[in-house]
């Protein structure tokens, strides 16, 4: 009987629709560039539905899909937008707290 198992990108969209899993990733992304951070959060994006970010967030799909590619420069309000639609908000730490 073969084994069933199921794609990797099907697997992480299911865990990224956690909003405490999705900001873990999200915080490592960060941590490499900004144009991991934005692919980073499409993913996250794309594992909430991306249409229903998209409505929640004020912005219209097309917009956030390209926005939120590697080669996106989202505006700060779409930014705060679509985090806002995740359950997810922006934290600003001293560098030198945070090691």
């Amino acid at each position: 009987m073969p084994k069933r198992t199921r794609s990797y990108r099907g697997w992480q969209l299911e865990k990224l629709s956690d909003p405490e899993i999705a900001a873990s990733f999200l915080n490592a992304s960060l941590q490499e560039s900004v144009e991991v951070f934005l692919s980073a959060l499409g993913k996250v994006a794309q594992a909430n539905q991306m249409s229903k970010v998209a409505k929640e967030s004020g912005v219209q799909r097309e917009t956030l899909y390209r926005s939120l590619s590697e080669r996106g420069n989202p505006t700060l309000d779409t930014l705060t937008g679509v985090l806002s639609a995740l359950d997810l908000r922006i934290s600003i730490v001293s560098a030198k707290s945070a090691g």
